[in-house]
């Protein structure tokens, strides 16, 4: 089977969840290399706003208004980049949303609203963008999570949306190669990025959700994102964190039960009183911002994310991160 990916100067992306955080600097940082980009997500205005800046710097880019919890809307973003540029050569399913609460203390319609765009949005995308890449090849990005592999408290619909996902993708991804079709299949994995997620999660605490340190830059998931546009990789993570996280998790699960109970719920919540806020779960956001407020945490570019293409040293730094985390867990264990 062959996957030759193009180079991104000769590519068109499409991208769901793009009027913010990770989807608009995947969108910004395409443009700088001369990609034609398909941008997609509820709030029109600053769909406007972002292609317009793109195409003042000379790139090419247009936008669809859709919510992607509806397979029709989905189909139409399809359309819409056939009638423009005859076709896409990758396709970024990056819109999500989150809830910020106890899982018996959220209704069932927002729990199922999560779903529609975080897991459907996902399906819909990957089925429909399926159509074209089997025929012509490409790439096919989802953004998992590293809630893909783990657990959050205070967020478990959405680490129950981001299980979803890897278990879609991964049974996707086997399908096609089964079938011989001409495309990469690629999941991202980023921890804590300092995106407006928390801005728009919908809140049941009574105080302002945050994320969990260390927090990360959005630009290091979106360098993800296009390097799978053009490399044939099967996942990736963004932020040593989450990997070293998720490692221990796989290796010692009930010391990390009893460790991240009560200080991964600590740390998403800031110590003031929740505001007031028009969430985007049912609703379009309406900053058109790549970061978030998060004044109690300061972001940083990940090491680990551009070493990860170098399995051999990805692999001697994970594991010495890993033994030096499992120490430290297990002394923690020995003393509770």
């Amino acid at each position: 089977m062959s996957r030759r990916l193009k180079p991104l100067s000769q590519q068109t992306i499409v991208i769901t969840g793009a009027s913010s955080g990770i989807g608009l600097a995947t969108a910004q940082a395409a443009a700088l290399e001369g990609a034609k980009l398909v941008l997609a997500a509820r709030d029109e205005a600053s769909l406007k706003k972002i292609v317009q800046e793109i195409e003042s710097h000379g790139g090419e880019a247009i936008h669809v208004v859709a919510d992607v919890g509806e397979r029709k809307q989905v189909q139409a973003i399809a359309d819409r980049a056939l009638e423009r540029f005859g076709g896409f050569d990758t396709w970024v399913n990056d819109a999500g949303v989150s809830i910020y609460g106890h899982l018996e203390d959220v209704s069932d319609e927002d729990h199922h609203r999560l779903f529609d765009t975080n897991f459907w949005g996902v399906v819909y995308g990957s089925q429909i963008a399926l159509k074209h890449l089997r025929a012509n090849g490409g790439a096919l990005v989802n953004l998992g999570s590293v809630a893909s592999d783990m657990s959050l408290p205070l967020q478990g619909m959405y680490s129950a949306s981001k299980h979803a996902i890897k278990g879609f993708t991964d049974a996707l991804r086997l399908e096609l190669e089964e079938q011989h079709a001409p495309v990469s299949v690629t999941l991202i994995k980023p921890t804590s990025i300092a995106t407006p997620f928390a801005q728009h999660a919908k809140n049941y605490l009574d105080r302002e959700p945050t994320l969990p340190p260390p927090l990360y830059k959005p630009d290091d998931v979106a360098q993800a994102i296009l390097y799978a546009a053009t490399h044939p990789v099967r996942d990736i993570y963004v932020g040593g964190a989450g990997k070293v996280m998720t490692t221990l998790n796989k290796n010692f699960p009930s010391v990390m039960d009893k460790v991240g109970s009560g200080m991964m719920t600590r740390m998403q919540m800031r110590d003031e009183s929740a505001h007031p806020r028009a969430d985007s779960l049912a609703h379009a956001g309406s900053d058109g911002e790549v970061e978030g407020d998060y004044p109690d945490r300061h972001p940083r570019h990940s090491l680990y994310t551009p070493i990860s293409r170098h399995p051999l040293m990805a692999g001697v730094v994970i594991a010495a991160a890993g033994a030096a985390a499992a120490a430290m867990l297990q002394g923690r264990h020995r003393h509770m």
